[in-house]
């Protein structure tokens, strides 16, 4: 067994990630997580651990990996630790470094998935060896830990855990989990400081609306609108419309913690704000983002000769809602910010998922709560949602719990980690890769219990 203090160990096994570039195209054949499953495999060798590979197409493979608890039957709920082994495609052209290379310059290491989420899964990793050998030299945890290495979480996981969950819900326990992307800062106008814990994640409701126009040729438009000229006028009324506002307290903490002053602070809480956001600085789109349903006009269609005035068009919306908001509420919206126009569009519902989130009032985050309070005196933690999605939806649809966790001793600000998401040069000190280990495995051993 390796000699290493956790914080290297999680170090090198980062290092051995990044370089398998398992990048998710989003297409089936893409990814290759197989890689990652055989070097994670290997790396519980000889260790009182079962394993499980689950490979929904091939080279798509989550492993499972769990430490039994020392008495499974007592009702302890088991901790699961849901990380993913896929990153997202480069531009090596916009590379200054190579970006599968994990190569480390004055305490930090460059490469794709450094921040997303492989920092994560690599602790996650090695925190399961550190719980199973402790059980191999006869002190187990009460309840038991499952370790979930995740393919295909980039393409919202048609091939990892949402499949799983509907597949395979048996594969691992859904009642408590951490995954990303938590543990970031957040400095007040007076200099208080918050570190974020994610609690839940923004739904998605994406929709088609089929407009209808009036037909005809080109060389008689009198009397007449074509469906070109409807789109147009359906897009600039969904652009000046007013969309549902949070105002629940996760919103109302996040919003606390930057210390406006009290006008500020009010209007933003009980939504009558009317600002551009550009109080929150570099989390301007974040704080719109999670304090509304957006609505993101990204794809339309019409037409086809010149000379024919179209009947119909098409414009599709990504939709992303808040906690409580469903598909009714969505389109009930939609048709509400149309007025008159409505009467001439059908909406169509594509892909909706509600959004999701976990209550404070639990024992697994008073645990994430204390760890962070304990490694950083006097910096307070605030639960916040996140605008993206992770696979800690499918359990908390399943009736679990579910918290983005991370640790940054480099004071990384909230807009500092997600400028890294999914960007060219992506990197990460490697003070905060031994943090999160180090953070993590005092939450996972104060959970799981002696």
């Amino acid at each position: 067994m390796s000699t290493q203090s956790l914080g290297e160990q999680t170090v090198d096994l980062l290092a051995r990630l990044v370089r398998l570039g398992c990048v998710n195209d989003l297409t089936a054949d893409s990814g290759g997580e197989e890689r990652a499953a055989d070097l994670l495999e290997d790396f519980f060798a000889d260790l009182p651990v079962s394993i499980e590979r689950i490979t929904p197409h091939p080279g798509r493979t989550t492993l499972v990996v769990t430490v039994e608890g020392a008495d499974p039957r007592s009702g302890g709920t088991p901790l699961t630790l849901m990380g993913h082994t896929d990153v997202v495609p480069v531009d090596e052209a916009k590379w200054t470094r190579d970006p599968f290379g994990a190569q480390i310059e004055d305490g930090v290491m460059w490469g794709r998935g450094t921040v997303d989420m492989l920092h994560l899964t690599a602790a996650m990793a090695v925190v399961t060896r550190e719980v199973a050998r402790r059980a191999q030299d006869g002190n187990p945890p009460a309840r038991s830990l499952v370790f979930v290495a995740a393919a295909d979480e980039e393409a919202r996981g048609g091939l990892g855990v949402p499949w799983i969950g509907e597949h395979r819900p048996d594969a691992f326990p859904w009642e408590a989990a951490l995954s990303e992307m938590g543990g970031a800062r957040i400095v007040g106008a007076r200099g208080g400081e918050s570190i974020v814990i994610v609690v839940g994640e923004k739904g998605a409701a994406q929709r088609r609306l089929h407009i209808r126009g009036d037909a005809g040729h080109g060389s008689v438009p009198l009397g007449r609108t074509s469906a070109v000229e409807r789109l147009a006028q359906v897009s600039a009324a969904l652009s000046s419309a007013r969309w549902p506002a949070a105002t629940d307290e996760v919103w109302a903490g996040f919003v606390r913690a930057f210390e406006f002053d009290a006008a500020t602070e009010e209007s933003l809480i009980h939504g009558t704000y009317e600002g551009d956001y550009s109080e929150f600085g570099d989390l301007a789109a974040y704080a719109h983002a999670v304090s509304h349903v957006t609505v993101a006009q990204t794809v339309a269609r019409s037409g086809g000769p010149i000379n024919v005035m179209p009947s119909h068009a098409t414009l599709e919306l990504d939709i992303r809602t808040l906690p409580g908001i469903d598909d009714d509420d969505v389109d009930a919206a939609i048709t509400a910010a149309l007025g008159d126009l409505a009467e001439h569009v059908t909406i169509e519902r594509l892909l909706s998922e509600p959004a999701t989130a976990s209550s404070i009032d639990t024992g697994l985050y008073r645990a994430i709560e204390a760890a962070l309070s304990r490694r950083y005196p006097g910096v307070r933690v605030v639960p916040v949602l996140m605008p993206g999605g992770t696979d800690l939806r499918v359990a908390r649809r399943r009736g679990g719990i579910g918290y983005g966790f991370g640790a940054y001793d480099s004071g990384a600000s909230l807009g500092d980690v997600y400028a890294q998401l999914h960007a060219h040069d992506e990197h990460i000190a490697l003070a905060d890769v031994r943090a999160t280990a180090e953070v993590l495995h005092n939450v996972t051993t104060t959970y799981l219990g002696a």
